[in-house]
C-alpha cells in the first residue's frame, strides 16, 4: 500500500494523505520521497492551485521514524529528505493547507509549519521534543521564528513540551481550531476562499513573503541542516533515540 495517497478532489485541489497509520505516520525515507514527489507532481499541473495535506489514522504525524533513524547509515539521508520536504513545501507555487489531528510532533510539526495555512482538530498535541532525543530541531527554526517569535520559539524548542491546539493558535503556530469532524470541511472552506484570488498574484504573494526576510527559507534550512547533522552524529543522539525505542528515560552524561 502506498505510504502517501494522492486524491484530486477537484481540477484545482489535490488532497495528499500521509498513510502509515500503524506508525502514526512517522517519517521514513520512503514516505518523505513519495511526499516530495506528490508535491512536485501537483505543482507541475497548471490547473492545480491548492494542496491539502492530512494524515491517516490516529495522528497527523509524529516525526521521524526513530527505528529507521537509529541506523547511522541512514542518518544523513533522512535529515536531507526532511530538509528537502520543508523547502519543497514552502517554495511550491501551490497554496498549502494542513489539516492536523491527534498529534503533530517534531518533524510532523515541522511539515505543518512549512505550510501556508493550518487548521487543527480539538485535542491535537503539537510540539518539538527533539532536545529530549538528543537532537537539534534546527530544520524548523526558519518557520518558527517567522510565525511565533523568538520568545515562544525558545519555549517550544528548549522546553520540548507538547502544547494543545488552542495554545498553538494563541502563539500563531496554527490558524484555526475546529471539532475533528469539521477538519476537512474547514480546510476546504479556506481553499474556496483562496480560489477567489488570481492565481498569478497568489504565487507572487507567496514569493514576496519569503523574500521580505533578510535570508530565504532555503538558506535558513541549509544552515540548520549542518547543526542538525552535528547533533544526529553525537553520542547524545544515539542515547536519546535508543532510550525512545527502548521506552526508558535517557541517561544524559555531561561532557559527551
Amino acid at each position: 500500500m502506498p505510504v502517501v495517497l494522492i486524491e484530486k478532489e477537484t481540477p484545482q485541489i489535490t488532497i495528499v494523505t500521509l498513510n502509515r497509520p500503524e506508525r502514526r505516520n512517522a517519517l521514513t525515507i520512503e514516505l518523505l520521497t513519495e511526499l516530495i514527489a506528490a508535491i512536485n507532481v501537483a505543482s507541475d499541473q497548471p490547473e492545480q492551485r491548492i494542496m491539502i495535506l492530512r494524515g491517516a489514522g490516529a495522528a497527523f504525524c509524529t516525526g521521524l521514524d526513530l527505528k529507521e533513524a537509529a541506523d547511522p547509515k541512514k542518518a544523513y539521508a533522512t535529515a536531507e529528505l526532511v530538509s528537502k520536504t520543508l523547502i519543497t513545501l514552502s517554495q511550491t507555487r501551490l497554496i498549502t493547507i494542513t489539516a492536523v489531528h491527534g498529534a503533530a510532533v517534531a518533524g510532523g510539526a515541522g511539515i505543518m509549519s512549512a505550510c501556508d495555512f493550518v487548521v487543527a482538530a480539538d485535542g491535537t498535541r503539537i510540539g518539538y521534543p527533539e532536545v529530549r532525543r538528543g537532537l537539534v530541531a534546527g530544520l524548523v527554526m526558519s518557520f518558527l521564528r517567522r510565525q511565533v517569535g523568538e520568545r515562544n520559539m525558545r519555549e517550544l524548542l528548549l522546553g520540548g513540551e507538547l502544547i494543545d491546539a488552542e495554545r498553538a493558535k494563541e502563539i500563531g503556530l496554527i490558524n484555526r481550531v475546529v471539532p475533528q469532524g469539521d477538519l476537512l470541511s474547514e480546510a476546504q472552506e479556506f481553499a474556496g476562499s483562496i480560489l477567489q484570488g488570481a492565481p498569478g498574484v497568489l504565487a507572487q504573494t507567496k514569493r514576496l513573503i519569503d523574500e521580505l526576510w533578510w535570508r530565504s527559507v532555503k538558506e535558513d534550512v541549509d544552515l540548520a541542516l549542518k547543526y542538525h547533522m552535528q547533533a544526529r552524529e553525537s553520542a547524545e543522539a544515539h542515547e536519546g533515540i535508543a532510550a525512545f525505542n527502548e521506552k526508558r528515560p535517557p541517561n544524559w552524561v555531561i561532557g559527551t
